[in-house]
């Protein structure tokens, strides 16, 4: 892979990047049991980081198959829905590699699909340039077979928010804030933005007033 370019960091250091990867992950341990049953009609559809180091899949599949899951092993399955012929599951395990790199970083798990065989797409954000780098160069050193799909630098939007109602906001919604269920509560964003809850809580609070106004306003 071509070596990534080196920035110099001013404002930039704090600037978001919303990074996407396509990774041979044959660590991941979904596909792995998916492989040991047999099963080659499968589509990982999402992939979220839970605290205490567990990973959480969304695994899409013929309905028939969700008999034929062993009900102890390593992979534990959760909520189910039927679809028709198909089915529709969560799956809990210990995070790999890639899901405990990027995390560690302090970088935020978007969201994660496979593509084909043990190919995974993972879309996370990055604090700045720098940690993207980072995320890159040490999954590389752990001999991770990678490509960079995409490197997204944050742009503000609107002269509507301040700087920062308008990044807590972007990134709530990126992370998963606004989805139901949540993927992320304000306890955990708060933590990755290294503000106290209460602090994010307000701004966000004061960014979709704003909002609001100008939108009824107009």
């Amino acid at each position: 892979m071509k070596e990534i370019k080196k920035l110099t960091y001013s404002r930039e250091e704090s600037t978001p990047y919303r990074v996407s990867i396509e990774i041979l992950n044959e660590q991941c341990k979904v596909l792995k049991m998916f492989r040991d049953l047999g099963f080659h009609k499968f589509n990982v559809v999402d992939v979220r980081r839970l605290p205490r180091g567990v990973t959480r899949h969304l695994v899409r599949m013929p309905e028939e198959n969700l008999a034929k899951i062993p009900k102890h092993t390593n992979t534990r399955m959760r909520n189910s829905v039927k679809a028709g012929k198909e089915a529709i599951a969560w799956f809990e395990t210990k995070g790999c590699d890639v899901c405990n790199t990027i995390v560690s970083k302090g970088a935020f798990l978007i969201t994660a699909w496979n593509t084909e065989g043990n190919k995974i797409i993972y879309t996370f954000i990055t604090p700045n340039m720098k940690t993207a780098q980072d995320i890159i160069s040490t999954l590389e050193a752990l001999n991770f077979e990678l490509k960079i799909l995409g490197m997204e630098r944050y742009k503000r939007r609107t002269s509507v928010l301040t700087e920062r109602q308008e990044m807590a906001l972007w990134l709530a919604l990126e992370a998963g804030f606004f989805d139901y269920p949540k993927k992320i509560d304000v306890s955990e964003l708060s933590r990755k933005l290294k503000i106290s809850p209460s602090t994010l809580s307000e701004i966000m609070r004061r960014g979709i007033r704003r909002l609001l106004e100008y939108y009824f306003e107009t």
